[in-house]
């Protein structure tokens, strides 16, 4: 990605933006930010993930995957602070609802409905990646708050339906309540590397299955003996040493299978050969072969964050492993959960990941040892009926989201202590 890092040509401010001291700025491509200042910001985070950092979000928009003609218009906000880069979030005008996992289909339709345009809307997101994490960079609350605000004002002021913030941390939520956003729940399921009975890392994959329920560990059994009876064997590659051939055979197995869906896949092979050159530390990927020839693959991310004791950040980074892609060749009883869950889950173990999570929804995943989470959205809608009327609506949906995850904690694959 080619991109300067001088503060002075930063200074176009958006028009119709009320930033306070902090001068606003609008950014309409990714190539256009300044990478080092963008990327030490994301650093200082409490929820930092890779697909915040500026070369992955130039590498979805110069790759053809996430651009206008595909309905994601970037339009990025930055607060500066004199030469300082205070504040920063990705931003997209949107024209459709595809490729965000958050879906408001209803909300849209009901506009329609009533004769008024809710496209294009604005999203605060990664395209096409629903991982919880930093959505706003900013060196302290102050600035998060100015960001949000900047940004809600700039929205309202170019006349948009809403503005979308999705899959936000703490710190975004907290900035959104105090904008007047409203939250909405979500459930996705995470593995923690920690057995629940005494509390350390597990030792290795037996280990975890000693962990768990006899008919959770009995089912896993069952599935990793289909694989292997089938004659399937993994190998594993993580960064550099992924082989082009091996991005290729990755790229052709996860078209295919988008493809065998009815759906071209979202990402272009220019994405993933622009992450082989500028972000490989961040991918590991798992390569299922019979009989010496590749049938199938699994793509993760990993990524370094502050560790949580108690409830507590610390100073103590901890590794973060994001279940990301697959795709197949042939069909194998079990080979889904084999490449996507069994295989990263041992080499997160063997690695010494702190957690694995699991991507979007997926009860099935909680027979893999993924439990249940609450992630978040946040929402504001200029219409002031619609926002009543959507006020409502997720004040029900939350509740039902409480029960949802109420009922799942009560069916936990893990044995209870002292069974």
């Amino acid at each position: 990605m080619q991109a300067g890092d001088g503060a002075g040509a930063y200074r176009n401010a958006a028009d119709g933006v009320a930033g306070g001291r902090l001068a606003p700025q609008i950014v309409d491509t990714p190539a256009q930010l300044p990478v080092a200042r963008w990327n030490a910001l994301l650093a200082r985070q409490p929820t930092p993930t890779p697909f915040m950092r500026a070369e992955y979000l130039a590498a979805l928009h110069d790759s053809g995957s996430a651009v206008p003609p595909t309905g994601w218009t970037p339009r990025f906000m930055l607060l500066w602070d004199g030469d300082q880069l205070a504040a920063a979030c990705p931003l997209y005008l949107k024209t459709h609802s595809y490729g965000e996992y958050v879906f408001d289909w209803a909300w849209a339709n009901a506009y329609a409905e009533h004769g008024l345009a809710y496209y294009p809307k604005a999203l605060v997101a990664v395209p096409f990646t629903p991982v919880p994490g930093t959505r706003l960079l900013a060196r302290d609350e102050a600035a998060r708050r100015a960001l949000i605000t900047a940004v809600r004002d700039w929205c309202a002021g170019h006349r948009l339906s809403s503005l979308h913030l999705l899959y936000g941390d703490a710190a975004d939520l907290a900035a959104c309540d105090a904008a007047g956003l409203m939250r909405r729940g979500q459930v996705q399921f995470h593995w923690t590397n920690r057995d629940p009975a005494s509390g350390r890392p597990f030792a290795d994959f037996d280990a975890l299955l000693a962990a768990l329920t006899q008919d959770k560990r009995k089912k896993i059994r069952q599935e990793r003996r289909k694989v292997a009876e089938a004659g399937v064997r993994f190998r594993w590659a993580a960064g550099a040493d992924i082989s082009p051939a091996d991005w290729a055979l990755f790229y052709r197995c996860y078209r295919r299978t988008y493809l065998e869906h009815g759906n071209a896949p979202y990402l272009t092979p220019d994405f993933f050969a622009r992450m082989a050159r500028e972000l490989a530390d961040a991918w590991v990927l798992f390569v299922a072969e019979r009989d010496g020839h590749p049938i199938a693959t699994s793509l993760i991310a990993v990524g370094a964050r502050q560790s949580s004791a108690g409830g507590q950040n610390t100073s103590n980074p901890e590794t973060v492993a994001y279940g990301r892609y697959w795709g197949a060749l042939e069909r194998v009883d079990g080979l889904h959960f084999e490449a996507c869950y069994h295989q990263p889950l041992d080499w997160c173990i063997r690695h010494g990941v702190a957690r694995f999570e699991g991507g979007a929804q997926g009860e099935h995943k909680m027979a893999r040892a993924l439990l249940p989470v609450a992630t978040h959205s946040a929402h504001w809608l200029a219409h002031p009926a619609f926002a009543d009327a959507v006020a409502r609506f997720l004040a029900r949906e939350s509740a039902g989201v409480d029960g949802y995850l109420q009922l799942l904690d009560g069916r936990s694959p893990f044995r209870r202590p002292g069974a």
